[in-house]
């Protein structure tokens, strides 16, 4: 008996990397799981079908049920047809591993416009577009068994996106723009029986190797903090049924260790009474809000902006 006997599973980018991993695990677990991966280069062009169904052959090959998708995960057609193949296929679908994405790296005042809409639709609209049609189908689910679908959404932020990296500012926005997208879509579909979560994985791959260089390298006779395989069981663990009571969350992921990350949160404040400040009152006052607040002091209330 498998965690996901029953299940039916999509993982974007699943050809290569941390969506190779995801996949196999899943598929370890008697999920039957798409396949999807564009094959495209590490920057995005091109594709290749070959990367897809060497996963889909090494899971059939160990008795489980997979199938290649050659889909634009960040397409609005292409999320829908992958959605629809996992439904048309294997019967339903249950979970959703958005991992899909590309690297195009520059300093700001060096990047082109081609450069940040390529990394802002693969990652940002690519994690969108199937969550949509996913959502749509869950939704429709519930509403016709008039009960929660327990379905699983896994996002793949970054800490890019969480604290911010020079010369990422198209991958930093397309990343925090994931970790927002996960807190939203937990809270809509929390009535339908979904969750929504995010990891921030930190593991060797084609995008990182880059940058990472000797540093991520595996040493002979010492764990590999930095092999993909390490991220998978995370994101077992969040498709599974164990994990139905958390959604809306983010963790980073890197080897041995998984931290549960908190967003925005209050530091300090000024308050000016019942006028609205000038400039000068800022400036009069710009040590004091950047001091540590009192200990003790009462912490205003927040509520939503736009």
């Amino acid at each position: 008996m498998g965690l996901f006997d029953g299940k039916v599973a999509i993982v974007t980018g699943s050809g290569r990397g941390i969506g190779r991993e995801e996949a196999l695990l899943l598929a370890s677990e008697g999920a039957a799981v798409v396949v999807n991966d564009l094959g495209g280069a590490r920057t995005g062009e091109g594709s290749d079908s070959t990367p897809a169904q060497e996963v889909v052959d090494e899971i059939t090959a160990a008795g489980g049920q997979a199938v290649a998708n050659g889909d634009d995960c960040s397409s609005w057609s292409g999320a829908e047809g992958m959605v629809n193949q996992a439904i048309e296929t294997f019967g339903s679908l249950d979970i959703l591993v958005n991992n899909a994405g590309i690297l195009r790296d520059a300093m700001s005042f060096n990047m082109s416009e081609e450069d940040w809409d390529s990394v802002i639709r693969v990652h940002l609209k690519g994690h969108f577009a199937p969550s949509k049609f996913a959502c749509s189908y869950w939704r429709e689910q519930s509403k016709n068994t008039g009960a929660p679908v327990n379905g699983r959404i896994v996002n793949t932020a970054s800490e890019s996106g969480l604290f911010g990296m020079a010369s990422q500012v198209n991958y930093s926005a397309a990343k925090a723009g994931i970790a927002s997208m996960t807190i939203v879509l937990a809270r809509e579909m929390q009535k339908y029986g979904v969750t929504v979560n995010a990891i921030a994985p930190r593991a060797r791959t084609r995008m990182t190797a880059a940058v990472g260089g000797e540093f991520m390298e595996a040493k002979a006779g010492e764990f590999d903090a930095w092999d993909p395989d390490n991220i998978a069981p995370v994101v077992g663990f969040l498709a599974s049924e164990d994990a139905a009571d958390v959604s809306g969350q983010v963790f980073v992921v890197w080897g041995p260790h998984v931290y549960l990350m908190r967003g925005w949160s209050l530091v300090n404040w000024l308050d000016a009474g019942d006028q609205r400040f000038t400039i000068d009152d800022l400036k009069a006052r710009k040590a004091d809000l950047f001091a540590p607040a009192p200990r003790g002091s009462k912490i205003p209330e927040m509520g939503f902006g736009t």
